[in-house]
């Protein structure tokens, strides 16, 4: 029994530390997620609201309004849950401080009396005639012990007292600051519903606007979706070619270098050439496929194409919020970004093909062993079909829309022909 007792008591007090420190994991993990919406809606302010001078279509200013409201009622979600989570450790505390305050005056009335008892048997010559009066040495020498003993617990209590009102002050200064820090965030959050419930007006009045006039404003979705269609088509078929070309070279070097070394391709290591299963992939050497590994391994790390930007049309199928019988496509990512923003290499590789594309300008496409980014939407480019770049080199600068004022590179990744989702490559896309 008391042997369950001790084990009750330890997984009690496990399980309370184990406790306090997921809930402070989980305040960390509230308060990264909260900066890193400011941060959007900061980026969101500066790149899609940029000047209201611009004259923007009215799809445009609905899908940019959309873009704020949902980082805002995002950051109102992540903020309420801080605050009730800042409840339960208030709450916790003034539980906990409670308790401490119990323990500590059981403690201190414990102590009194002892030091009550102690003063009564101060003098000298009570402790030596308690010493004189022993039958024998052995129960002297026990008797002395029972004085060092009763000292040292004495100074055990002193202390165990010094600790508790220390843990009882500095919980209360804990409750202080987090008592303050909810204020904060019950401030921050009024002010951003107040703020989140003009852009609802505003996005109210721009739809209404949208409706009125549907059959039109829908022909220009499509219509857009098309040149957006017609843009991928000519990637693809850019990609196509570049894997025949690339292919060809390849093999050719390889035949050159076997017939000027006396041997077979295939007896060559580094320029083994690995037949793709299919026409319209990449023929690897050893070096291709050492790099596509590489690139395979980074998954998830790699970095943005820009220094500073934001996604603005995601990959894949979507409806569109305000037409459902619409949908609209994009076979990779849209990122709004500052005005002449550098364009980067997400990792090192090759400039496979450059060209110009009418609706897209230029359009960059680096190869990664088997993989391939694509860059489009550049005003400038500052490499050549052949040039080997390296990670987060400049390969040009995104051009920005006459008419929508916005600074917008299209960016893909590709696995032979195969259009993958960039957001699952790129860091915290």
């Amino acid at each position: 029994m008391k042997y369950f007792r001790i084990y009750l008591f330890l997984s009690v007090c496990l399980i309370t530390v184990s406790t306090v420190s997921a809930q402070v994991d989980k305040q960390k993990e509230l308060e990264e997620k909260r900066q890193a919406i400011l941060e959007e809606i900061k980026q969101i302010n500066s790149l899609l609201f940029k000047t209201k001078k611009e004259e923007k279509s009215v799809l445009s200013q609905v899908e940019d309004l959309n873009q704020r409201i949902a980082a805002s009622e995002n950051l109102i979600r992540v903020t309420n849950q801080q605050a009730n989570l800042l409840t339960r450790n208030i709450n916790d505390n003034i539980d906990k401080i409670s308790s401490l305050r119990k323990e500590l005056k059981v403690m201190k009335e414990d102590y009194a009396e002892m030091i009550q008892k102690s003063y009564k048997s101060k003098n000298q010559q009570s402790r030596i005639m308690f010493l004189l009066s022993s039958e024998n040495f052995l129960q002297a020498y026990k008797r002395v012990q029972y004085m060092k003993q009763y000292a040292k617990f004495r100074k055990k209590q002193g202390e165990g007292i010094k600790t508790k009102t220390e843990e009882l002050q500095k919980l209360n200064a804990d409750l202080i600051d987090q008592k303050k820090t909810k204020q904060k965030l019950i401030a921050e959050n009024q002010q951003a519903k107040s703020k989140l419930t003009e852009e609802r007006k505003d996005q109210q009045a721009l739809v209404a606007t949208l409706k009125k006039d549907e059959g039109k404003f829908t022909s220009q979705i499509r219509t857009k979706q098309k040149e957006a269609d017609e843009i991928d088509r000519k990637i693809d078929a850019l990609i196509k070619a570049a894997i025949e070309e690339a292919n060809r070279i390849a093999r050719e070097k390889a035949e050159a270098e076997a017939k000027a070394n006396g041997t077979s391709t295939t007896s060559s290591t580094k320029n083994v050439i690995t037949k793709p299963a299919k026409t319209e992939e990449f023929a690897l050497t050893a070096e291709d496929r050492a790099l596509a590994a590489s690139f395979t391994s980074n998954k998830g790390k790699l970095p943005w194409p820009v220094e500073k930007g934001m996604v603005v049309k995601s990959f894949g199928t979507h409806q569109h919020p305000q037409f459902p019988n619409v949908t609209t496509n994009s076979s990779g990512v849209e990122i709004a970004t500052e005005d002449n923003a550098d364009v980067r290499s997400i990792f090192e590789g090759q400039v496979l093909s450059i060209q110009i594309i009418k609706g897209a300008n230029k359009v960059i496409i680096i190869q990664h062993g088997d993989y391939l980014s694509v860059y489009s939407n550049l005003a400038t480019v500052s490499v050549k079909k052949g040039d080997k770049v390296s990670t987060k080199q400049k390969i040009g600068t995104v051009a920005k829309s006459p008419t929508e004022g916005k600074t917008v590179l299209k960016f893909y990744i590709y696995q032979n022909k195969t259009k993958i989702n960039p957001a699952d490559w790129i860091y915290r896309m």
